[in-house]
């Protein structure tokens, strides 16, 4: 029973968090405002903004990720992570997925940026809204409802999703490379950047918790495996045991393995994760 009272709290933190982080594109993060018991909205955006011109659009979007999840479970993670990426930078309008040109290098190319997927499950997905509703659904709605979606289908939550972002045109991969959190960052490091977007330390621990579903990468961790010093040791704050596992799967130089965020439940939203 307590763990599912934890559960259900952790579902509704993160559920808020993903409310409170929706921006729009011109104003940056905006608080959520009441349009119903326990049901906000950020500002400038509808609930059902499709509903006239594109009624089937999220039940088009709900059933093209479907497909995908049916497919491939660990796409959840990725549709989420793309998300948070898109919202981190100039707010939710779809900059994430533009391309560079010969000009400019795009936010889909910042070095935080290049292990991103989902991209193809968003190319399918606006291709078959296209076919009902040429030139209506943007595709920053696509990827918030995408999110929205995948991890309801791993077991997570669900929460109401306001429409009505516009895609922006300016992407810069230099934006992306000083905003999106890094990896290697400390918490003090991780407060300042969340701080910076109107964020608190409980919105970074509750959307450090998403991570329950997802993968990490060796090249992220091997310094604490096996250098954390400079003298060949390990990061005594690991746990030892689960040191010794990362060591198996991780070695030293290793840039290309990746590893199960929640050993065992990577592809399943629940309450119990071990945090790298």
């Amino acid at each position: 029973m307590a763990i599912q009272k934890l559960l259900s709290l952790l579902f509704s933190q993160l559920v808020l968090f993903l409310q409170f982080l929706d921006l729009t594109n011109s104003q940056g993060l905006q608080v959520g405002v009441q349009v119903g018991i326990g049901l906000t909205t950020p500002q400038g955006l509808q609930l059902g903004f499709y509903r006239q011109t594109c009624p089937n659009a999220e039940s088009t979007i709900h059933d093209m990720v479907q497909q995908f999840i049916s497919s491939d479970r660990t796409l959840a993670a990725p549709l989420l992570r793309l998300h948070f990426h898109d919202c981190f930078v100039r707010g939710c309008d779809g900059s994430v997925l533009l391309n560079s040109t010969s000009t400019n290098q795009a936010e889909k190319d910042a070095v935080p940026n290049q292990t991103l997927r989902g991209f193809n499950v968003i190319d399918a997905i606006k291709s078959a809204v296209e076919k009902e509703c040429p030139g209506v659904v943007s595709c920053a709605d696509i990827v918030a409802l995408a999110a929205r979606d995948s991890v309801a289908m791993v077991g997570g939550p669900s929460w109401v999703v306001a429409t009505g972002r516009r895609d922006g045109t300016v992407s810069r991969a230099s934006e992306a490379l000083a905003q999106i959190p890094s990896p290697f960052a400390n918490i003090n490091q991780l407060k300042q950047n969340f701080s910076a977007k109107g964020l608190s330390v409980k919105d970074l621990v509750v959307l450090s918790g998403a991570h329950t579903i997802g993968i990490g990468h060796c090249f992220v961790i091997i310094n604490r495996l096996y250098n954390f010093t400079g003298k060949g040791d390990t990061d005594p704050s690991l746990d030892p045991a689960y040191a010794a596992q990362l060591k198996t799967i991780c070695k030293p130089g290793d840039n290309t393995t990746v590893v199960a965020m929640d050993p065992g439940s990577s592809t399943l939203f629940d309450a119990i994760t071990t945090m790298l």
